[in-house]
């Protein structure tokens, strides 16, 4: 069966798995990733409350949003909700954390995943919690079978992920294993997240270049800042193979795979 097959095949699964509220508890979610997790698997009736940024424009799953509760992430909030399980990445704090485990609310609290496998782990995570394992297992397939799709399309060229604000991301993170993912080297040579030359890559820009982020028009260093200097656009342009959108890489989820998967299609 042919990856395209696979991708619809399990979306059919997803749309018509049978769905138990009984057995699914009452769920929120404090930040905007942990949203996206929310709304990919938990049933929409059990959905008690989504962070105000579920409904913005770099919400990848923005469209499920549409008419449910947003909440602050409040002790105050979270009482009134009445959830079984809290799901986070970085929303509330400890202090919350602690009186939700003392009045026996679950708190899922997401790894900030660095490759595929963080990713995986962090869906079988929280669809553990939500009595929603085939979904999740599923969600997992889905990825999986895009990472196959989008292997080896950019045959070990270095690229270079550039964002807004000039920085680049090298080892040890999604976006590396993002560009990986799609066959190419990442030719940022440091670890981490990190700033860029601007007269360097005007002066020797490199062979190919992702761009990431510039879908978001911010104010400060993302509107003003190096990336998107007239001269360093200029140097890029005819370089750049693809960009990709917040929504695919502003938070770690299963979705970086169809990041990779345009990278590839864009790289072809």
């Amino acid at each position: 069966m042919s990856a395209a097959r696979v991708l619809r095949a399990l979306a059919a699964a997803l749309a018509f798995a049978p769905v138990s509220a009984a057995a699914a508890p009452r769920v929120m979610s404090l930040d905007s990733c942990a949203d996206q997790y929310v709304l990919a698997l938990a049933p929409r009736q059990t959905i008690v409350g989504l962070s105000y940024r579920a409904v913005a424009a770099d919400s990848y799953m923005r469209a499920s949003a549409g008419g449910l509760p947003l909440r602050r992430a409040t002790f105050e909030t979270l009482v009134a909700a009445k959830p079984d399980v809290v799901v986070r990445l970085w929303g509330g704090d400890a202090r919350l954390v602690r009186a939700l485990d003392h009045k026996g609310v679950l708190t899922v609290t997401l790894d900030d995943a660095s490759d595929f496998n963080g990713l995986r782990a962090n869906v079988r995570k929280v669809a553990a919690a939500l009595n929603r394992r085939p979904q999740g297992e599923a969600l997992v397939a889905r990825m999986d079978a895009q990472l196959t799709q989008a292997a080896g399309a950019g045959r070990g060229r270095p690229a270079l992920y550039l964002t807004p604000g000039g920085f680049t991301t090298g080892s040890g993170t999604l976006i590396d294993a993002l560009l990986k993912a799609a066959g190419y080297a990442n030719a940022a040579k440091g670890a981490s997240y990190a700033p860029v030359s601007l007269e360097g890559l005007v002066m020797a820009p490199p062979a190919a270049v992702v761009l990431g982020l510039f879908d978001l028009a911010r104010a400060g260093a993302d509107r003003w800042g190096p990336g998107r200097h007239a001269a360093l656009q200029a140097a890029i342009r005819d370089r750049t193979v693809a960009s990709m959108p917040a929504k695919l890489v502003g938070c770690p989820g299963w979705f970086a795979a169809e990041g990779a998967l345009d990278l590839a299609k864009a790289s072809r």
